[in-house]
This record gives C-alpha cells, structure tokens and sequence, in this order.
C-alpha cells in the first residue's frame, strides 16, 4: 500500500534546555557520589520518561521532606523550593543538593531584592505549580500576592499601590504575559518590574519556534508531559498561531491517528523535559504511516549550560 505523503516541520529550539540538563546531571551524579538511594523532593523534571529512567538507577522520587530519611542525600527539584525546606533539611543535619535552575533562582533573588526594598510582591504564575510555590515560599505568607490572568489584575488587593513589584513563572506564555504586565501598569502605574524578564531563554526559544511552523501545520503535536508548564503553552501557542489541530502527547503511542487522517503537514515540537530520544520516537512513528520529508526550523541557537553545585564536583 503506497503511503500518502507528509511534510514533518521539526521545530528547533526544543525538547530539553540547560536547566533540565542539569537537574538531571545532578540526580546521576549524586546516584554516583553517594550510591542508591538518593530521594528526590518532587519530580525532578514534569516528564515521566525521565523519572522512570533515573527511578531505575536507584533515584526515589517523594513529595515531601519528611518522607526522606535522614540518613540519605536529597535533592530539590529544578522547579524551586520555599525556603523552609533547605532550612528543614539543615536543622536534620541532612545532605542536601539544591538542583533549582538557575533561572529560577535568579527570580528568587529578584523577590528577596525587592522585599528588603520594602516592596510587596505580585507573582504573575499558575497556582499549584512547584515553581510558584517555591518562589511565593521566599518570602513570608501574604508578601507575594498572585494573578493569573488579566482579571485577576483588577480584583487583586495590595497593601500600598506605591510600592510594588513583579515577577513572573519562568515557563509563562509569552504573549499572554505581556497582558497581564500591560494590566499591572495601567492599573499600578508604580510597580517595578525585572531587569531582565523572568520568562527564561528556553520557553521564549521553543515559543518562538512554534510560531514559525505553526501557520505551516495542518496539525502539531508538542512531545512532553500533561503537568509540563511549559509544554502546554506550546498546544496554546501553536492554536493562536494558525494550527487548528494542536495536541501534547507524551510518547508516540499516544497519537491519535484518525484525528490525523487526511493531513499534508505536520509539525513536532517538545517542551524544555522531554528528551530527544522521544522526539526522534514520535518522528519514526509518522514515517511508519506517511511518506515523511522531515523539514528542520531553525529560530535560535542555544549554548547555555549551568555548572552543577559544587558539592557534586568534589571527591566524597
């Protein structure tokens, strides 16, 4: 039977970026260091190929600090963690390896920065997400007030209109970002925000990439996680940008082929967790059903990398 033809866009930037790099270096390193167990505090990374995989080099992934023994290193995962949990792991004498990307902690500071400026807070973010959490956790209940929305601007109640600041989730949507900054302003016209915006290179990059193929695409499907941030804002980027079919599927298997039926052009894109060998896994797929010319776009280049924390680097 003679396959019916189909342009695969692959989208670049994607898939993992230099903090899930290093998070998932710190985990094996530490496995290495230490040996099994080594207990993770959350989901090192929203991707289940990749805690699978860690979980079966001796990785135990738990929710919470009192679930790990004393006895045994833990490690906070690259969303970001309030600041009582290193300061409960200090108070058990516990070895702790602090794997928060970068980007993250430097959205910390920021918090801490201003809050000793004598500014409140607004956190623009998901609620329940582990990286809001952990950043509303730097600073002292009611000092970081949250929105997620543009409505959510207009009901929020701060304690001195004057002196305000913001920061922002780094895996936001872009675009839906600026309204909620643009309503921050026009509703606070005081409020201070980053130096640099809090949105990290990465979720910019892979939503950048997404816009070029998007208007391309009969359909579009985002390889990563249903609890990745920043992989559900790529399904929401590419709908915006002219796909009328845009699906986040973790692995291969979970396509949906009779959705697909009758499409010309494809494009594949992965959030910043997933690993390209589920990529790679989802483009075999189509070639199995299509006659598949693989078109790479290329928007950016990366060449970030983030040195693990010193105590991995150091004999034991």
């Amino acid at each position: 039977m003679t396959k019916s033809p189909l342009t695969l866009y692959l989208a670049a930037p994607r898939g993992f970026c230099a903090g899930v790099d290093r998070a998932i270096k710190i985990v094996e390193m530490a496995i290495e260091k230490w040996g099994a167990p080594v207990y993770v505090r959350h989901e090192i990374v929203h991707n289940k190929f990749v805690v699978d995989s860690l979980r079966d080099q001796g990785a135990v992934f738990v929710e919470e600090l009192d679930d790990c023994p004393t006895d045994r290193p833990v490690i906070f995962s690259a969303h970001g963690v309030p600041k009582s949990v290193p300061a409960d792991a200090e108070r058990r004498n516990m070895v702790y390896v602090d794997a928060t990307c970068p980007l993250v902690s430097k959205v910390h500071i920021e918090a801490a920065r201003h809050a000793d400026d004598g500014l409140q807070m607004i956190m623009i973010g998901h609620a329940g997400h582990p990286e809001t959490i952990g950043t509303m956790g730097q600073l002292p209940e009611g000092e970081v007030l949250l929105v997620e929305t543009v409505d959510d601007v207009a009901t929020v109640e701060v304690r001195d209109p004057a002196k305000l600041a913001y920061v922002t989730q780094t895996t936001l949507s872009v675009d839906d970002t600026k309204d909620i900054v643009a309503a921050l302003h026009t509703r606070f016209p005081a409020i201070v925000g980053p130096h640099k915006e809090d949105i990290c290179y990465a979720t910019t990059n892979r939503q950048e990439a997404v816009k070029a193929i998007a208007p391309k695409c009969d359909a579009l499907l985002v390889v990563g996680a249903p609890n990745s941030s920043n992989s559900k804002r790529l399904v929401e980027v590419a709908a915006k940008n002219g796909c009328s079919y845009a699906q986040l599927v973790q692995r291969a298997s979970d396509i949906d082929w009779r959705a697909l039926d009758g499409i010309r052009t494809i494009g594949i894109t992965a959030g910043a967790s997933a690993p390209e060998v589920l990529i790679n896994e989802v483009v075999d797929a189509f070639s199995d059903h299509y006659d598949v010319t693989v078109e790479q776009v290329v928007t950016a280049e990366e060449n970030i990398e983030f040195k693990v924390p010193r105590i991995l680097r150091v004999p034991a």
